[in-house]
């Protein structure tokens, strides 16, 4: 079971008609970006999950991939995306072709097969919200439990991000924007690239 708190609302992927979706996309974009070459990594991607259809969505790719992934589902048991979103434990193989908890065929139907990953939650107020995969990164960057460390609090920082711009968040913003008189899209994109900067700079920094 994936873990959440009851005081907070479902977070659904499945709500992509907001006006979350534009600073959402740009946030998860460059967190798949940073982490790629931060890490040496051929790709990397993040899941976001559906609570309603029990389902992990690409939300954004970078590397092999990106041109055809984002939007497609899978259910959230499979493969090591889904036991990390289940247990919400960041998770690093070596070798895949040894771990059971690799799903070969799901690979193969992205058209990807990597040899290597890492994997950690995207966890706020004790929610699962996704997982931030790096796929076939460099040697080095896995080479102990501190690279993992810093995908995980990379994860980490990208979450508590995501959180602001969901739409129960937008929403509460549009709401004061308004009785403020001010402008919320210019206003949400600013923050947006604040996170991103601070992201950027917190796996530059540590890495």
């Amino acid at each position: 079971m994936t873990p959440r708190t009851d005081s907070a609302a479902p977070f659904s992927a499945a709500a992509t008609a907001t006006v979350a979706d534009a600073p959402r996309s740009e946030l998860l974009q460059s967190v798949v970006d940073v982490a790629r070459a931060i890490f040496g990594a051929e790709a990397s991607s993040v899941f976001l999950l559906d609570e309603e259809a029990d389902e992990l969505v690409f939300q954004a790719v970078s590397g092999q991939g990106e041109e055809f992934l984002v939007g497609r589902r899978f259910p959230a048991g499979r493969g090591i995306a889904g036991w990390v979103a289940a247990s919400g434990e960041p998770m690093v193989v070596d070798d895949l072709s040894a771990d059971p908890s690799f799903d070969r065929s799901l690979a193969e139907s992205t058209a990807y097969v990597p040899n290597a990953l890492m994997a950690a939650p995207l966890i706020s107020d004790a929610r699962i919200l996704g997982v931030l995969e790096v796929l076939d990164p460099s040697p080095q960057a896995r080479s102990g439990v501190r690279e993992l460390d810093l995908l995980a609090m990379f994860a980490r920082q990208a979450a508590a991000a995501l959180r602001v711009l969901t739409p129960e968040r937008v929403r509460e913003a549009e709401q004061r924007a308004v009785s403020a008189g001010g402008a919320l899209e210019g206003a949400r994109r600013e923050d947006a690239l604040k996170l991103l900067g601070s992201l950027e700079r917190l796996l530059r920094g540590v890495g």
